[in-house]
């Protein structure tokens, strides 16, 4: 499948609808347990609370909720650092590289993980498990030159 690039104009779009779409996201999100706008383009979300890698300052994103074992929230979640395929990394991937420590809501649950960057050959195993939950992802990586990066939040040990 051919796919063009994001254009500059594209990503700017995109970064400013994220950007003001996630802050209603989380508010409605959090006050209903993921009841209203618990889901994108028909897919699951979850919220992942983490901190600002320059800020310190924590913060609620919306993520598309992909589970390390199905119908277990408890045990984690993989996050996919895709940003509809634009050309640079979500803003949100520095915060998990210098502060791994997090919290994802999932409906109502929320654990403490800790996240961290799988490695090339681990993505390559949950890849097809990360299109299943969200299709829209194999899109995205086909549109960007770069490697998205998923990661694995595992409980804490």
């Amino acid at each position: 499948m051919a796919v063009n690039p994001m254009t500059e104009q594209e990503y700017a779009r995109t970064k400013k609808f994220v950007k003001h779409f996630a802050k209603l996201n989380v508010l409605v999100y959090r006050l209903t347990g993921g009841r209203l706008m618990g889901t994108f383009q028909g897919r699951e979300v979850c919220l992942v609370k983490m901190k600002g890698a320059k800020s310190g300052v924590e913060k609620w994103i919306p993520l598309m909720y992909v589970p390390i074992e199905e119908g277990n929230p408890k045990a984690g979640a993989i996050i996919v650092a895709s940003l509809g395929g634009a050309p640079k990394h979500p803003v949100w991937y520095h915060n998990l590289v210098k502060h791994p420590d997090v919290e994802v809501q999932y409906k109502s649950d929320v654990v403490k993980l800790r996240a961290r960057r799988v490695s090339a050959e681990e993505k390559a195993r949950l890849w097809p498990t990360c299109v299943k939950h969200y299709p829209p992802f194999e899109e995205y990586q086909a549109r960007t030159d770069r490697d998205i990066p998923v990661f694995a939040c595992e409980p804490r040990a």
